[in-house]
């Protein structure tokens, strides 16, 4: 079976609006709305156009697609991810990540999109190419500035795609956050009775009255701060 070539909306010129047609940007913010609505099963070229109230003709003249749709949509989510021009490496890096870290919270369905699609939109390459710039004015040289953006893009969805899957699981339940936790606590602590390590900890959640939402927050900025150190005394 031979290979499927590499095709991508960004490498085709973007058509304008038709007379009486809708454009791209309509489209895209629909489809936005309807993966935040219903997350990515639900979407369909179909679906979609009948939320605009569009035939499938006013989406075809903008996307050949669903995977075209898909990259432009994405490409709106990086959209948020708006990084300071000029600015401090560190600074820099820190807003990429708080920034990053916001779309996909707040765009849950994007967690399984981001490293299967494309980022070859205007946004996505923008804050790559911003955040690369800040490290080499910094610096780092070479290779070395290819290492510390992917760290800081790495950590950044590392401690947070899996906050997304969380979240998404505890919705999932029909349960509020605290009535899931009170349903798991006695059975980590049955299975965790022979781990003094793990048992100790879990005993002091309960003591401390531990929310698991501050606490991921909480580490995000441990994890970023303890990072950035890090690179700094590699630059050193």
């Amino acid at each position: 079976m031979s290979a499927k070539p590499f095709s991508s909306v960004w490498t085709r010129e973007r058509k304008g609006a038709r007379e009486q047609g809708l454009s791209r940007d309509q489209i895209v913010r629909a489809a936005v709305e309807l993966l935040d609505a219903e997350g990515l099963d639900a979407l369909s070229m179909r679906k979609l156009g009948a939320r605009l109230g569009a035939g499938a003709t006013s989406l075809y003249w903008h996307v050949a697609n669903k995977d075209e749709l898909i990259e432009l949509v994405m490409d709106e989510v990086y959209a948020t991810v708006v990084l300071p021009e000029g600015a401090d490496w560190r600074e820099t890096a820190r807003v990429f990540a708080y920034s990053m870290r916001q779309a996909v919270l707040g765009h849950p369905w994007s967690a399984g999109l981001i490293g299967v699609v494309p980022a070859l939109g205007p946004n996505a390459l923008t804050a790559s190419d911003r955040l690369m710039g800040a490290f080499a004015r910094a610096g780092f040289e070479g290779i070395d500035v290819d290492y510390a953006m992917t760290a800081v893009v790495s950590y950044t969805l590392g401690g947070t795609i899996p906050e997304v899957a969380f979240l998404s699981a505890v919705e999932a339940t029909g349960q509020s956050l605290a009535e899931m936790q009170a349903a798991v606590d006695p059975i980590v602590m049955k299975v965790a009775a022979d781990r003094p390590n793990l048992l100790e900890r879990y005993r002091s959640y309960a003591s401390e009255n531990f929310d698991p939402l501050v606490a991921r927050r909480l580490a995000f900025e441990f994890g970023l701060t303890a990072l950035l150190e890090g690179l700094g005394t590699r630059l050193r």
